[in-house]
């Protein structure tokens, strides 16, 4: 029974490697052969979204590769592919998206977000420090009388 199992585990081990697929492009040299690893390192997958399309086994990432080897094929500048691959999956296919008014969120919200953090940090310190030994005292004069009385009485008994 043991046997079958280790069996079944590397079958469908086997399975699963093999049906991870590789692509294999020619290129016509190597300045191309780069050009294509640069673009693909540089647009997310679609569906991954953490991922570019080069590391991504999502069939839509194979899908982009093709349409990048094709359109290298083409004589396209690299500015022409991004260009097609931005009108077709919108900004977020890139990982350094233009500075847009769409976009001055991503790339100024974490700052702001830190600098507010600080401002309310720093408005908190100066309150407590403003709370310490040396504070305004927050008793009437009436009350004080009356604590001091009451001091005065416990001290005594």
């Amino acid at each position: 029974m043991k046997s079958w199992l280790t069996a079944a585990v590397l079958a469908l081990g086997i399975a699963s490697v093999a049906h991870a697929a590789i692509d294999t492009y020619e290129f016509a040299n190597d300045g191309e052969r780069e050009r294509f690893h640069q673009l693909t390192k540089e647009l997310r997958c679609p569906k991954c979204q953490n991922q570019d399309i080069a590391d991504s086994n999502a069939p839509i990432a194979a899908d982009l590769r093709k349409e990048i080897f094709r359109m290298l094929g083409e004589g396209k500048d690299n500015q022409q592919i991004i260009d097609f691959m931005v009108d077709r999956y919108g900004d977020f296919v890139r990982y350094r998206p233009p500075l847009t008014g769409k976009t001055a969120l991503l790339w100024f919200g974490p700052a702001a977000l830190l600098l507010g953090g600080l401002v309310i940090i720093g408005v908190i310190v100066r309150r407590r420090r403003g709370a310490g030994p040396g504070a305004p005292e927050t008793l009437s004069p009436d009350e004080r009388k009356r604590l001091d009385h009451l001091l005065d009485k416990t001290t005594n008994d």
